[in-house]
């Protein structure tokens, strides 16, 4: 059984892949709303961010065909 780590990873992949973007406050909006808010923090910014694991297995999963964009605060298929 996958772990929701996997689950959520695996999710965000398949929206930056279908949609060609992702943006974090929707990213966010969904893991609270599926997953509940253990797999988000407060960055030094103050704001929600997504649980490094989480980031880290999705990064992997991509393997660098997806770019974070700072700006946007985004992810975007390349």
């Amino acid at each position: 059984m996958e772990t929701k780590v996997q689950e959520i990873a695996d999710w965000m992949l398949q929206e930056v892949k279908e949609v060609g973007t992702l943006h974090q406050e929707a990213a966010v909006a969904y893991i609270v709303q599926n997953y509940g808010e253990q797999y988000l923090y407060v960055n030094e910014n103050g704001n929600q961010s997504i649980d490094k694991e989480v980031k880290k297995l999705f990064k992997k999963l991509h393997g660098g065909r997806a770019a974070w964009d700072r700006d946007g605060f985004f992810w975007a298929w390349t």
